[in-house]
């Protein structure tokens, strides 16, 4: 699931840029110009990141995954497409983002309290903090990356102790 997700999120972050160079001329990811390119950058990101609705290989690659690569997952692996997301979220629909945003902390919260498995409820935290650091990001880009470099901080040491205490 997580190969095949990345790779088509992969593709459509290609595809975007192939759309806005055909309408524009120019090949610069950071100027979109093309409402095409622009959504299709969106979505992808969405898809990269874990953001509703395009969440659901999350849990399930955590749930099958060892802490240490959980970790990686959840945190080093955010760290492109939310760069990404930091450079290109005043070309981007603010109610798109918004929307994502907000179905990811809600999706992430309710989708948290009915798991009895940790690795699930650390997706489901992913998730519902993606969700808040995308909705920051429609208001203040450094706000959000203050946000995202306190997410990491925090999850990094959590998910290090989950490994060193670990009897798998």
């Amino acid at each position: 699931k997580y190969f095949l997700t990345q790779a088509a999120a992969s593709a459509l972050i290609l595809f975007s840029s192939v759309v806005n160079a055909q309408t524009t001329g120019q090949w610069n990811i950071l100027q979109l110009d093309s409402p095409m390119a622009q959504t299709l950058l969106t979505v992808a990101l969405a898809m990269k990141l874990g953001l509703a609705p395009a969440h659901f290989w999350l849990p399930e690659v955590m749930q099958g995954s060892s802490f240490m690569t959980g970790l990686i997952i959840i945190t080093w692996q955010k760290l492109a497409p939310m760069t990404l997301l930091l450079l290109t979220w005043n070309q981007s629909s603010m109610i798109t983002i918004t929307t994502m945003g907000s179905l990811s902390v809600v999706i992430g919260g309710l989708g948290g309290l009915n798991q009895t498995q940790l690795r699930k409820v650390i997706a489901f935290s992913s998730i519902a903090h993606l969700g808040w650091m995308a909705t920051i990001v429609t208001k203040s880009n450094k706000l959000a990356l203050l946000n995202l470099i306190m997410y990491i901080l925090i999850s990094t040491p959590m998910m290090l102790s989950l490994i060193f205490s670990s009897t798998k």
